[in-house]
């Protein structure tokens, strides 16, 4: 489980969350404005309609006379002609607020997940951040939008009636209204039980979309380790306890809303049994106590919208923790503002240009721990010289990717420094340096888009002749071409419709057209067959040519014509130099060599024997 999901929030209702939220609304500020206002017309003539009646009822009626009864009717339509008018412009502004809400929200949330570091990924699974950005986002945007014309027209709603029924009888407005403190007592009860279990369906809804994302991501994993079953059962524990949560915040709300009905029903009956008596008294008119019945049981209903909009704010409010938590977090890697003033985020912008990058790297006494007490490098230290390369190879889990992530700045040393060309990167921006790298992982991502689109990625103002010529540099122009559709093929959901070799070549040329400084192959040969893997050692010796290379070995014979090769064992070098003069010394990494030559021999004997095996079916 992440450890951002074990947050305990607030028990009661949270007004700084609110707060930073509509913080994050404010561009909507003149859309909420205009809501008001129409929330406003179309409550006053609402309760237009009981003070016509009551005319009616105390002129027409009571007076058995026709006279203006024309001059009623039209006024009678226009006010009903304002209200549909007022309904209409309020579904537009709302339906575009919930819109907008949702748009901003995400917009601010991809943005902040584009700026957070690796270390944030590292701890939150993809399930989590999908459920805060998809599931919490929708409900937040339209409780709020739609909440918001509640209690608009809720509010507007009210003083009207109050003003109305205070003007036609005070002393019976203020008795129909006593019951009002014992709604409080009721909202105040129902909010903290609501709100403790929404969070619970918020924080269960999340674990089910996490189990979702692995469940299809890991579909392949599941068919072969036969955990069908397995997962199954772990989903319907989770379905189950979401399917429990969310059936008590039903019942809560099925109870809630009955009794401020009830409530409702009591306050009538008062004025009814009062009023009642003043009409035989001669106190009040027919026209009056019926406008005084309907203005008490209306009275209620927009207080029933707003108890609503109140238990509806619950859910919301466990959203919403959720999703401004995400906005709040803070990377882990940001630039001094000092540095910012300095040289800004883009060249030209600061007081100084970019310095250009000759390509020496030293890890200066370097020590890092992915968690405080996990030491991966302890006082590391490292000299590589400008243009040369350097391969890295040792068991898994020896550091060879964490100096690789460290020199990208991925992550910081925890101690001691890195330094580029003699100075420490943490005094250049974050830009600076990653405008320099040419990254290759050993699983190439591509994005949905064509072959073009992918490799101008690396350089998004390359034109197609530059696309081109860095596709022919890494040996990939050739298959490309074998597509019935060239360089405008469409790769696929993560290059789903190529090889892996296909893949690795395509990532190694939107890495090669930004032309960088530095170039990084994390184990960039491993996944790929012979033929592709003689290709990347081509394009490997083309683009090592003016650049510091540093390249992460799996296949050890793809680093032969390296500078230097560094032996990593528990976060140290062991052992250092050419290919030839580490064979001569018969250490770790000939018997590295040694093995994975065996092994590859191996392969490559059974490979044939099975190719000549009679076909037993035939």
């Amino acid at each position: 489980m992440s450890q951002r999901e074990d947050i305990d929030y607030s028990e009661h209702f949270s007004t700084d969350t609110w707060s930073r939220f509509f913080r994050l609304a404010k561009p909507l500020k003149k859309q909420f404005v205009h809501l008001f206002i129409v929330m406003a017309w179309v409550a006053v003539f609402d309760n237009i309609a009981p003070l016509m009646t009551r005319f009616a009822i105390d002129y027409f009626i009571a007076e058995n006379t026709k006279d203006g009864l024309v001059l009623y009717g039209i006024g009678f339509a226009v006010v009903v002609l304002m209200q549909a008018l007022g309904t209409k412009f309020f579904l537009k502004v709302a339906g575009g607020i919930e819109v907008e809400i949702g748009h901003q929200i995400r917009d601010e949330g991809y943005r902040k997940l584009q700026s957070l570091s690796f270390s944030y990924y590292d701890k939150t699974p993809v399930g989590w951040i999908l459920s805060r950005l998809i599931a919490d986002t929708s409900r937040l945007a339209e409780v709020v939008a739609w909440s918001l014309v509640d209690i608009f027209w809720g509010g507007a709603s009210i003083i009207a009636i109050m003003v109305m029924l205070l003007v036609m009888d005070w002393s019976l407005a203020l008795l129909s209204l006593l019951i009002v403190p014992v709604l409080f007592v009721v909202a105040i009860l129902f909010q903290r039980l609501l709100l403790k279990v929404q969070r619970d369906i918020r924080r269960e809804n999340s674990k089910l979309t996490g189990e979702f994302n692995e469940g299809i991501m890991g579909a392949r994993t599941t068919k072969t380790l036969h955990r069908e079953k397995k997962n199954t059962e772990e989903f319907r524990e989770t379905a189950t306890r979401l399917y429990g949560y969310s059936l008590r915040a039903g019942r809560l709300s099925a109870m809630f809303l009955p009794i401020i009905s009830l409530l409702g029903a009591v306050a009538a009956a008062v004025v009814l049994t009062v009023g009642g008596q003043r009409m035989e008294q001669g106190l009040l008119q027919l026209g009056t106590l019926y406008a005084f019945f309907i203005y008490t049981m209306r009275l209620w209903e927009p207080i029933r919208h707003i108890a609503r909009v109140f238990r509806d704010l619950q859910s919301a409010q466990a959203a919403a923790e959720r999703v401004m938590a995400l906005l709040a977090e803070q990377s882990d890697l940001t630039d001094d503002p000092d540095v910012l003033a300095r040289y800004g985020n883009k060249d030209g912008e600061g007081r100084e240009p970019w310095p250009a990058i000759d390509g020496r790297i030293t890890f200066d006494n370097v020590t890092f721990a992915y968690k405080s007490n996990e030491i991966i490098l302890d006082r590391f230290n490292l000299d590589i010289k400008a243009g040369e390369t350097i391969a890295l190879v040792g068991d898994t889990g020896a550091g060879k990717s964490t100096i690789v992530n460290l020199l990208c700045r991925f992550y910081e040393p925890t101690k001691g420094r890195i330094l580029i060309d003699d100075a420490d990167y943490r005094e250049r921006p974050l830009s600076w340096l990653y405008s320099n790298l040419g990254y290759v992982l050993q699983t190439p991502h591509l994005f949905s888009g064509t072959i073009a689109d992918n490799i101008r990625y690396g350089k998004l103002d390359a034109t197609d002749d530059d696309i081109e010529r860095a596709a022919k540099l890494v040996s990939a122009h050739d298959f490309i071409m074998r597509h019935e559709n060239g360089y405008a093929t469409e790769v696929g959901e993560g290059g789903g419709r190529l090889s892996t070799g296909e893949k690795q070549l395509i990532s190694f040329a939107r890495a090669v057209i930004a032309d960088p400084s530095f170039f990084l192959l994390d184990e960039a040969t491993a996944s790929i067959d012979t033929e592709t893997e003689h290709a990347v050692q081509q394009a490997i010796e083309t683009i090592r040519r003016g650049r510091t290379m540093i390249v992460v070995a799996h296949r050890l014979s793809t680093i032969r014509n390296a500078d230097r090769i560094l032996v990593i064992h528990d976060g140290r070098i062991v052992e250092e130099g050419t290919h030839d003069t580490l064979l001569e010394q018969k250490g770790r990494y000939a018997d590295l060599y040694r093995m994975q030559f065996m092994q590859e021999s191996y392969d490559e004997l059974d490979f044939s024997a099975r190719a000549n095996q009679p076909d037993m079916g035939s």
